[in-house]
C-alpha cells in the first residue's frame, strides 16, 4: 500500500535518533518507521516518454530480468524466528533474504506472492513475483524508474503495479529528511497492467500527477487507488480496464492505502485529516514539493461506493498497511501506537469493525508491517526486519495462522 518509500527506506535515516516505546507488555525494541509508498519524481521528459511509450508497445521495454534469486539458507525454520508472545503465528518461514523488500500480496489462488524490492544491484524498489514457498523470485517490472504498489488480477494472467519509468528512467530522489520525515510523493507514478511475465506492459492511467496505491477487488472488477489529480490525495475507483474513475474521499489530507473487504462492500484505508489551520497550511505547503508528513495516521473505513465514512482507529499514532481477515469482521494493520520518541518500533495489531477489541499480533524487535492475509485465511504474509543480518534489511515473511 504505498507511499512505501518513506516507511522502510527512512528506516536507516532516523534510527540513530529512536527512543524507546511504552507500549503495553515486553518492551519492543526500537526502530525507525519504513514509509508506505507515496513517490514524487522529477519533470517529466516528454521525449524520453514519447520512446518509452513506442518501446513498451512493441515489448521492448520490458528491461533487464533481474532473477535475484534468493536461495532459502538452512536456518528458514529456525524457531528464533517467532517470540513466544506472538500466538497467532506459526511455522513462521522466511521468503527472502537480504535487501528491502515489501508490500506482498497473494494470487487469489494463493499459490504466487508479488512485492516490491531493492536487492542486488537495483537502487530502488522493482516489482518481483514468486512461489508461496519462495522459490523462483523474478523481476517482473521494467528495471527502469520506481515502482510500487503491485497487484496480480484474480484468475488471469495480469498484474499491475505503479511506475514512474516513463517520467525518468533514473530513480527519482530521495526526499530530504534533514526537514524532519517525510514521505515523497512522486508525481511521475502511473499504474500500469502486464502479463505475469512482465510483457504487454500498458499504462492503466495517464493523468498528470500521482497515481498509486492500488489494490483489486477479489471478483477482479475493480480497482481502488490514490491520485492527486485533483489537487490532493484522494481515493478513486475504477473499473479493471481503467474507465469509469469515481472519486471517494473528498476531504482535506492524505487518503491512501485502500483495501476492499472479501465481499466488496467496504474499503479500509489510512488518511491524515489536518485538525487546525496551522496544519492544513503546513499539508498544503509540503504537497507542493510532492511530499508530506505522516506522523499521524489513522485507519477510516467507508462503503464501496464513498458514502458511510467512520473512524475505525483513534490512537494518535501513524497507523498503516489495513487489510481485512478473510470473513471481513476484522482489519489487521501496522501502527507505532506507544511510541515516545522519533516514530518507535511498528508492531501488527487486529481491530473489529467497530473499533473495539484491538489485540497485539506480533511482537519482535523492529518494524512489522504490510499484513496481509492468503484467500483462504490460514496463512498470513507481512514484513519484518526480524532475523536481518544487515542495516536496512526488511524480509518477507509467511506463517500459518492460528485464530
Amino acid at each position: 500500500m504505498k507511499i512505501t518509500a518513506g516507511f522502510l527506506e527512512l528506516v536507516s535515516q532516523v534510527l540513530p535518533g529512536i527512543q524507546e516505546s511504552n507500549v503495553q507488555g515486553p518492551k519492543p525494541a526500537t526502530l525507525a518507521l519504513p514509509a508506505a509508498r507515496l513517490k514524487p519524481c522529477p519533470s517529466q521528459n516528454r521525449l524520453l516518454k514519447s520512446v518509452l511509450n513506442t518501446l513498451l508497445v512493441a515489448g521492448l521495454g520490458a528491461g533487464p530480468r533481474v532473477s535475484a534469486q534468493q536461495s532459502a539458507p538452512a536456518e528458514l525454520h529456525t524457531p528464533q524466528l517467532a517470540t513466544s508472545e506472538e500466538t497467532h503465528l506459526a511455522n513462521v518461514r522466511q521468503l527472502t533474504f537480504g535487501g528491502q523488500n515489501a508490500e506482498a500480496y497473494f494470487s487469489a489462488d494463493g499459490k504466487k506472492l508479488i512485492f516490491q524490492s531493492t536487492r542486488d544491484t537495483l537502487q530502488c524498489d522493482q516489482i518481483f513475483t514468486m512461489n508461496v514457498d519462495g522459490s523462483g523470485q523474478k523481476m517482473v517490472s521494467t528495471g527502469m524508474g520506481r515502482t510500487t504498489c503491485s497487484y496480480i488480477y484474480p484468475g488471469k494472467d495480469k498484474l499491475l503495479y505503479s511506475s514512474t519509468h516513463l517520467a525518468d528512467a533514473a530513480c527519482p530522489p530521495r526526499p530530504d529528511y534533514s526537514k524532519g520525515y517525510v514521505w515523497a510523493v512522486y508525481p511521475g507514478y502511473d499504474i500500469f497492467t502486464a502479463k505475469l511475465d512482465g510483457s504487454d506492459l500498458k499504462p492503466l492511467t495517464t493523468t498528470p500527477g500521482y497515481d498509486a496505491e492500488a489494490t483489486i477487488s477479489e471478483d477482479g472488477k475493480k480497482i481502488v487507488f490514490t491520485s492527486l489529480r485533483n489537487g490532493d490525495l484522494d481515493i478513486y475507483t475504477m473499473d479493471a480496464n481503467g474507465k469509469h474513475v469515481k472519486q471517494l474521499t473528498h476531504e482535506l489530507g492524505y487518503d491512501g492505502g485502500p483495501f476492499f473487504s472479501p465481499d466488496r462492500k467496504w474499503i479500509v484505508y489510512r488518511a491524515y485529516q489536518p485538525k487546525t489551520d496551522q496544519e492544513a497550511a503546513e499539508y498544503k505547503d509540503l504537497l507542493k514539493q510532492n511530499q508530506i508528513r505522516p506522523s499521524t495516521l489513522e485507519l477510516w473505513i467507508m462503503k464501496a461506493d464513498g458514502s458511510g465514512k467512520r473512524q475505525l482507529t483513534n490512537l494518535n499514532a501513524a497507523s498503516f498497511g489495513p487489510s481485512f481477515f478473510p470473513d471481513g469482521k476484522r482489519v489487521i494493520f501496522s501502527t507505532n501506537l506507544g511510541a515516545t520518541g522519533g516514530m518507535g518500533n511498528f508492531e501488527l495489531y487486529a481491530i473489529n469493525l467497530d473499533g473495539t477489541g484491538l489485540e497485539r499480533i506480533t511482537n519482535s524487535e523492529g518494524f512489522d508491517g504490510f499484513p496481509v492475509f492468503s484467500p483462504d485465511g490460514k496463512h498470513l504474509v507481512w514484513i519484518s526486519h526480524r532475523n536481518g543480518k544487515a542495516p536496512r534489511e526488511s524480509n518477507v515473511f509467511l506463517a500459518d495462522w492460528v485464530p
